[in-house]
């Protein structure tokens, strides 16, 4: 079991890089199911969850490269085989392989997914789009087999714009006959590198990025190219760091505009900073205003950094309002929070938390990614030493967070047991 050291209080300055985006990659790895050709896919973070999805990729027949964050996927000998729980259960995006298996062979076996225990997470979303695309599905126990005799092109409208939903339409429909329009579909900026993904091996997707994406089948697909985005969330998650710690900390290799729910709210409360092209320069900022935060699709603000902002919120002179409207179990880290200071009264989806309250080091759990990101930012901002035990959560989506922080000036270690 690992788990993180933190000394608290420590002013932070210098330079943070962040990595590609691990909502991206989770996406992009089974894309790449859909060619037999070679996919080139440069800004890999090196997570936990990319390791898991190249072990399918090897075990589906795969040869796989991957040095200096560039990955080459060559599927000439890939073949559709059960996608067992040893592999799926650890993490919720082994579903999109249900997309593009189903998409190339017409049939897909896999056990139901894992990942965080943030709620029921239901894939009904997803099932309802494969039942109208004409997929046959049996609930075999834990293993999902679908079956279709041939894709065809339809019209989809989600109740809800489900991102994993979207997606997995996406890699169903790039190699079905005839057009697929999908409504109210999910607008992050994901959706959008993967249906660049998608297009550099000559498939034909239009609109991702807006709520209504049109795909025109194609008979093959072939060689893929491209970089996976910058992880808004961990772009999110160092910025609120340095805005409690930060003297000109520099975050780099962001694209501002994703997020810029976070950014407002944050301006909002007071914090200092400023833009500088690809980077987010920012400062600690002293008697921070109480602000409301209520968690949304995109463009509002997004539910995984919404442990994060619940840290930051102890912080702000006054009540503050947090609000989930995504996943019913994200407050789930607050009694560690109220162990170390906070004055957090958690309800149903909603939180009052009233500031500013100092916090001090103690032994603290993850109990999932988003929630460890929250305890890592109050072990950072705790008199005396904190330590995250079941960080394992938190590597999952976290590319070297150790390294990174030490550099700028963390005392920060982590512990294999």
């Amino acid at each position: 079991m690992k788990k993180i050291i933190i000394e608290g209080r420590k002013k932070i300055s210098g330079t943070i890089k962040i990595s590609g985006a691990k909502n991206s990659i989770v996406a992009l790895i089974p894309a790449t199911v859909l060619t037999n050709g070679k996919c080139v896919i440069k800004n890999v973070p090196d997570i936990t969850d990319v390791k898991t999805l190249l072990e399918i990729m090897k075990d589906l027949g795969s040869v796989i490269t991957f040095e200096n964050d560039t990955l080459t996927i060559d599927n000439k000998n890939l073949q559709n085989k059960l996608i067992d729980e040893k592999h799926a259960s650890k993490l919720r995006a082994s579903y999109y392989f249900m997309g593009s298996l189903i998409g190339k062979y017409h049939k897909v076996s896999i056990a139901y997914p894992g990942g965080c225990v943030i709620g029921s997470r239901p894939i009904d979303i997803h099932i309802d789009a494969f039942k109208k695309m004409g997929i046959d599905i049996i609930e075999n126990g834990s293993i999902f087999d679908m079956s279709v005799d041939e894709l065809n092109g339809i019209q989809i409208y989600l109740n809800f714009p489900s991102v994993g939903a979207t997606i997995n339409i996406m890699l169903a429909s790039v190699l079905a006959k005839g057009t697929t329009v999908i409504e109210n579909a999910a607008k992050e900026p994901e959706i959008s590198n993967i249906a660049s993904f998608l297009n550099s091996m000559g498939a034909r997707v239009f609109g991702a990025g807006t709520s209504r994406i049109v795909i025109e089948g194609v008979e093959s697909l072939g060689d893929g190219f491209v970089e996976t985005i910058p992880d808004r969330i961990e772009t999110g998650t160092y910025v609120i760091i340095g805005a409690l710690l930060g003297n000109n900390l520099r975050v780099e290799n962001v694209i501002p505009t994703h997020i810029e729910a976070l950014l407002y709210k944050l301006k909002e409360a007071g914090v200092k900073y400023s833009l500088d092209g690809n980077s987010i320069v920012v400062s600690a900022t002293e008697n921070l205003k109480p602000i409301n935060v209520k968690t949304s699709v995109y463009p509002g603000f997004p539910t995984d950094l919404g442990q994060p902002i619940s840290t930051f919120l102890t912080q702000c002179n006054g009540e503050c309002l947090f609000e989930e409207t995504i996943y019913e179990n994200r407050l789930r880290h607050v009694p560690h929070l109220n162990a170390m200071g906070a004055n957090v009264k958690a309800f149903d989806n909603r939180a009052i938390i009233t500031g500013k309250t100092p916090l001090h080091g103690r032994k603290v759990k993850a109990t999932d990614l988003r929630a460890g990101a929250s305890m890592l930012v109050a072990g950072l901002i705790a008199d005396g030493v904190t330590e995250i035990q079941n960080i394992e959560h938190l590597l999952r989506g976290y590319e070297r967070i150790v390294d990174k922080l030490s550099q700028v000036g963390v005392n920060i270690k982590l512990i294999d047991e």
